[in-house]
């Protein structure tokens, strides 16, 4: 039924409409949801004596009443201003308007009261296509304003070519109606739309903004309004008190106010005056204040959308109390909040549609949210739900869509639903299609419910803890489109049920622990999949090598699956695929020259961590700005250059050789990743290199590059990681590598630098990993070291030529955990300052992984060699967990500080070959974490305290060569360690050295000299041992062998206590 007749006959008016029909203008979307909920448009209700959709409508009547010679000038003078290029108006002849399209009169006095040119069939929908171009557009003759009795005036819809709203539109003093909505439109609304008195119905929404106002004073005149519509018009000048102006429209009944840039406070209004509001929406607006708890007060609610501001606060639980209410829309505000189990323990009567994604609720589902039997949506995406998911749900019969994704779930999904019995068919939540669960932590297994939903379109259950098999049952949900199960613990073999989803186009199972034999039955009807992931499990693809898909792939995921040995000739057939990942696929073989004539097609190619042999193809064919990725195989020749621009280009760890080409910067000027590392390459870094100035990651170590570094990498000022350790690099550093002041991960360790650190590098504050080490580098290390690097966690400078004392600023490095000087010419005492570093201070014991220039699933990760229990050591995944001081191979001098205590963090600490004195400090037993102790090679004297036998985690020790004297303490942890560890030390004596001490008796716990007193001490101690050790063995048996619980209980006991044992030897180790 449309408007215009429901108005008219309300209104008590004989009205003739001839071809009408009406789609509801710019609010036509909203307004149909809100028909299909039982929501009013308009709220004048009657009933019509005929209605003959098509191009004739009348009241019944079999005479048509003539319009008048006025009426009918000024509908042609109308006419010819406009632009109808589909010949709409082809009705608009002879001398009774009343009969033309789009026309009503007044049965009585054939006076014009209703123009209705709306263009049903509006650009970009599904019917302009099939009915062509209906636009009306030109101008809009000022001889309508002689229309006194007109009433109702829709243009919505058409293109008026940017031109204004006529300002005399507010003189139709009879003006009930009025739509002009998404008509092309441009400028300012005009204030005298404000005398319309008797207008009911007014929309004058628009298209990205292109109409404004900049007041809403001129709404108060509209003192019969039921029904204002002004989507996406520029409001942003109105000020803040256009709520007040609103309040005045008692009568209103419907509020749009989508998208008008609105901000200020709606928090507060008093008093409320449009309490039969029915709808309300200010949805996409910014109004960054406290949520208005006053729209709880209107009992005639049924449709509320406030998504996409900035409110805050809690959501009054009176919504849940709200009579009619049927679509609630809190979405993406950010900062709303409230209970879940508070706030769903209401009624909600009426509720069909509720959406709160992205907020802050939180708390627990209560069972009771299986009371609300007519919820068809409920989206609560992205907040900080908790618990499980009610069984309860099984209530709901009309639900179509459960959206719990993002969340914070550590439940199971129940195993049986509740209330199946109350739904028509008998079957779990009959109607649902979208089932959202994704990025919880859910746990358990998959119930077998979930087999049973038929109607189901899409199952998002990625990145969560499940377990356990697959259930064969989901091979039967026959209207499925969407399968995600990727990013969980799944176990167990993929059913080829899965391949009778004709309807499938997205299959994800991807990061599980799933095994067995993927076939061609699997994908037998899958004619219609596009994304297809399944890497990262232990799958065996096994097709006959004839084998052509019945599929044309977009995203191919096959990483970690056993491909090979050859390259699937199946992928052939694959003409539209996009994204391939065959990255870890035991692919061992050439790539055959067919590949080549689908490549140019792909935006993703990584084939990394396999065996291909042979060349890659100069020119390379790509997609324009694609990721490629042949890292870690056995390609060789020259590195090849793409025909068009990529953004990730990596090469490593392959045998590639030759020059890296001149031209590198021309072929891809918007490179972003660059790794070319552990190939064989020569010659030197081309100067063009710095013209690629969107590089974030360059990676050319492990090579044989020589010459100097290009100064012209300091251009590159987006550069994250500069790589160029392990090659024959010489000559200076540039200054202009200072530049880079986004830099987080330095190496040029491993070649021939010469010269100082260059004075620039102070500006690189954003330095996490500084290794110089192993080059020819000298002076003094610089002073600024010390100030403005507050992220560093690794500084090395090993193995170089740099003399002078250790800044005592050092220990302004509050994020230091590495700390490399060793081989050096370094002078002086060793700083107490060091001790401060608060870094080592604690214990790392959690893994980050240090990854630099994620781009797009490719990143530079952090290691780092570091000298431990005498050996050199790679770390990586756990370098997080290192903390390290070696200062060994330098001249320092000075006693042992004592400050070093402090860093109870310490893992390895190594001060050999040096000419430091005095004696080890006794608390050194502080450093609880220390793994690895280097103090050989040193003047140390006086006795081993007997602390060092108390660190628990200490796996290599050495203090030989120095002149420690007096008895070992060969007790507790130093029993784990041989003679090498004190040799060279002419005064010490007892286990584990060859010679003994004056008194074999002497207690090892002790460095005094024994004497008789002691003697006796001992003698009684070693009867308490005695005594307490068959007291130990003969209890237990005693009281064990009165009951078997008792006998199991405790050699439980002690297998826990030796596997403890063992997994604390395995991590020393």
């Amino acid at each position: 039924m449309s408007v215009a007749v429901k108005m008219g006959v309300t209104m008590g008016i004989g009205v003739v409409v001839v071809g009408i029909e009406y789609s509801g203008g710019g609010t036509a979307v909203k307004m149909s949801v809100a028909v299909k909920m039982g929501v009013a448009v308009v709220d004048i209700r009657c009933s019509v004596l005929c209605v003959i959709t098509g191009e004739y409508v009348c009241t019944g009547d079999s005479h048509l009443a003539n319009c008048s010679k006025s009426d009918l000038e000024v509908l042609l003078a109308f006419k010819n201003g406009l632009n109808d290029p589909e010949n709409r108006l082809s009705s608009w002849q002879g001398s009774n308007c009343c009969q033309w399209h789009g026309i009503g009169c007044n049965n009585s006095s054939g006076a014009v009261i209703m123009i209705d040119l709306h263009n049903p069939y509006p650009i970009n929908s599904e019917s302009s296509s099939r009915y062509g171009f209906w636009n009306l557009s030109g101008d809009i003759s000022p001889s309508l304003r002689k229309l006194r009795s007109l009433q109702y005036l829709d243009l919505s819809l058409n293109t008026f070519n940017d031109i204004s709203i006529p300002d005399f539109l507010g003189s139709l003093n009879n003006l009930r109606y009025l739509n002009l909505s998404k008509a092309g439109f441009l400028g300012a609304i005009p204030p005298s739309l404000g005398n319309l008195s008797t207008l009911q119905f007014l929309d004058v929404s628009s298209d990205f903004g292109s109409l404004s106002s900049d007041s809403l004073q001129w709404v108060a005149g509209l003192v019969s309004l039921k029904n204002l519509a002004i989507n996406n018009v520029d409001l942003s000048m109105v000020g803040s008190g256009w709520v007040g102006m609103l309040n005045r429209l008692s009568f209103l009944n419907e509020l749009h106010l989508s998208g008008c840039q609105l901000s200020g406070s709606i928090s507060s209004l008093n008093p409320v005056n449009f309490t039969s509001l029915s709808v309300l929406d200010l949805s996409f607006n910014s109004l960054s204040s406290g949520f208005p708890d006053w729209v709880v007060n209107f009992s005639s609610l049924a449709y509320v959308d406030l998504s996409n501001n900035g409110l805050s606060g809690r959501i009054p639980l009176g919504f849940g109390e709200l009579p009619n209410l049927q679509y609630l829309n809190l979405a993406r505000n950010s900062n709303l909040s409230a209970s879940c189990y508070q706030l769903f323990k209401r009624s909600w009567r009426k509720i069909e549609v509720l959406n709160l994604a992205s907020n802050k609720f939180h708390g627990k589902l209560p069972a009771s949210i299986g009371n609300m039997t007519s919820l068809t949506n409920f989206d609560l995406f992205d907040n900080n739900v908790e618990g499980g998911i009610p069984s309860s749900i099984g209530k709901l019969c009309s639900l179509k869509t459960f959206d719990l994704s993002g969340n914070n779930l550590t439940g199971s999904l129940p195993q049986f639903l509740q209330g199946t019995g109350n739904c028509i068919s008998n079957r779990p939540l009959q109607n649902l299609m979208y089932l959202r669960l994704s990025n919880n932590h859910l746990v358990g297994t998959l119930p077998e419910w979930l087999g049973q939903l038929q109607n189901l379109i899409e199952l998002g259950l990625n990145y969560n803890l499940l377990e356990g098999p697959i259930p064969a049952s989901l091979g039967q949900l026959s209207n499925l489109t969407d399968l995600g199960l990727g990013g969980n613990e799944l176990n167990g073999t993929l059913t080829d049920s899965f391949g009778q989803l004709s309807g499938l186009s997205i299959f994800d199972v991807s990061s599980n622990q799933l095994t067995g034999f993927i076939s061609e039955a699997h994908f037998s009807k899958l004619s219609k999949l596009k994304i297809l992931h399944l890497s990262a499990n232990s799958f065996i693809v096994n097709v006959s090598s004839d084998w052509i898909p019945p599929f044309q792939i977009r995203n191919l995921d096959m990483g970690s699956c056993y491909l090979g040995p050859s390259f699937p000739n199946w992928l052939r057939s694959q003409k539209e695929v996009q994204f391939l990942d065959f990255s870890n696929a035991s692919i061992s073989d050439t790539i055959p020259n067919w590949f080549w004539d689908i490549s140019g097609n792909l935006s993703l190619l990584n084939v990394s961590f396999n065996q291909l042999q042979g060349q890659l193809p100069n020119p390379l064919n790509v997609a324009p700005f694609a990721d490629v990725d042949f890292s870690s195989n056995l390609l060789e020749g020259p590195i090849p250059l793409p025909t068009v621009e990529v953004e990730l280009l990596d090469l490593s760890n392959n045998q590639f050789s030759g020059p890296i080409p001149q031209d590198l910067s021309e072929s891809m000027p918007n490179l972003i990743f660059l790794s070319l590392s552990s190939n064989r390459l020569m010659g030197g870094i081309p100067n063009s290199i710095g013209g690629m100035q969107s590089l974030e990651v360059i990676d050319l170590s492990r090579n044989k590059l020589a010459g100097s570094i290009p100064s012209s990498i300091g251009i590159c000022s987006y550069l994250k990681v500069l790589d160029l350790g392990n090659n024959n690099l010489s000559g200076v550093i540039p200054d202009t590598l200072g530049q880079l002041l986004q830099l987080q991960s330095l190496h040029l360790n491993n070649n021939h630098l010469t010269g100082s650190i260059p004075v620039s590098f102070k500006n690189l504050s954003s330095l996490e990993t500084f290794d110089l080490g192993n080059n020819s580098l000298s002076g003094d290390i610089p002073l600024w070291i010390g100030d403005g690097f507050p992220a560093l966690r690794i500084f090395s400078l090993r193995s170089n030529a740099f003399s002078g004392e250790i800044p005592s600023m050092l220990s302004n490095l509050s994020s230091l955990q590495i700390l490399d000087l060793a081989d050096n010419n370094l002078t002086g005492d060793i700083p107490a300052s060091l001790g401060d570093l608060k870094a080592m201070t604690k214990e790392q014991n959690i893994i980050q992984y240090l990854l630099y220039g994620k781009y797009r699933g490719l990143y530079y990760e952090e290691s780092l060699i570091i000298n431990l229990k005498g050996q050199s050591q790679k770390f990586t995944k756990t370098l997080s967990l290192v903390t390290s001081i070696n200062l060994s191979g330098n001249k320092l001098n000075g006693d042992f500080p004592e400050a070093l205590t402090k860093l109870s963090g310490l893992v390895v600490l190594n001060l050999s070959r040096n000419h430091i004195t005095g004696g080890i400090p006794g608390n050194i037993s502080d450093l609880l974490q220390l793994s690895s102790l280097d103090l050989s090679s040193n003047n140390l004297s006086g006795a081993i305290p007997s602390g060092l036998s108390s660190l628990s985690f200490l796996a290599y020790l050495n203090l030989s060569n120095n002149y420690f004297s007096g008895a070992i303490p060969y007790v507790g942890q130093l029993t784990t360690f041989d003679s090498s560890s004190f040799d060279g030390n002419p005064g010490l004596c007892g286990d584990p050295l060859i010679i003994k001490c004056e008194n074999d008796d002497f207690d090892r716990g002790r460095t005094v000299e024994s004497g008789d007193s002691e003697g006796i001490i001992d003698k009684w101690f070693y009867l308490s041992v005695g005594l307490g050790f068959a007291a130990g063995i003969l209890v237990p048996l005693l009281l064990i062998s009165a009951r078997k619980s008792w006998v199991d209980s405790y050699f439980t006991f002690v297998e826990k206590i030796i596997v403890l044992s063992g997994l604390r030897n395995i991590a020393r180790r």
